[in-house]
């Protein structure tokens, strides 16, 4: 049987994700882009399903928690928007959700009343603390069956890739 056959290419979508969109004959970048976006997709699709489980949050508030708790004098909404790379309406959603659980806390500013700074609560910060410890041993476990130099190499190539597509946006 070949991959390319239909019947086998259905049977390996499920596995395979967006690589069962693959050819032989594609180009190696459309090959790498899909096996690189499969990769992330398995990833992330199990920690939304362990942070939902174990935590009972999403994925996108434990982004948000992250981002609050390397910034312990908070940040304004616009800046959580930007760093989160989503909408105002989903800050101000999540904002609004974990505020009333008692994670966030909501100051104006009194020269701009209409800046918002948040901040992690006390309780917010050791919540995360625990989630973030639990969170690297995912990680670790998920993609740890690199070998440390299997790892740095694709690390340091991936940067470099970053690195070209960042000069082309400029």
């Amino acid at each position: 049987m070949k991959r390319d056959d239909p019947l086998v290419k259905e049977a390996l979508g499920a596995e395979l994700g967006h690589e069962a969109r693959s050819r032989s004959d594609d180009h190696l970048a459309l090959k790498l882009w899909l096996r690189l976006l499969s990769c992330t997709t398995q990833i992330e699709t199990e920690l939304r399903r362990r942070l939902r489980k174990r935590f009972q949050i999403t994925l996108g508030q434990f982004d948000y928690m992250a981002q609050l708790y390397r910034c312990p004098d908070g940040l304004a909404m616009g800046d959580l928007t930007r760093r989160l790379m989503v909408t105002g309406g989903s800050v101000t959603g999540t904002t609004d959700d974990l505020e009333v659980a008692g994670i966030v806390t909501r100051e104006s500013i009194p020269s701009d009343r209409r800046t918002w700074i948040i901040r992690l609560t006390e309780a917010g910060k050791r919540n995360f603390e625990v989630m973030a410890v639990e969170h690297e041993q995912w990680l670790l476990e998920l993609i740890g069956t690199l070998d440390e130099r299997s790892a740095k190499t694709l690390h340091r190539e991936l940067g470099a890739l970053r690195m070209h597509l960042s000069a082309r946006d400029k």
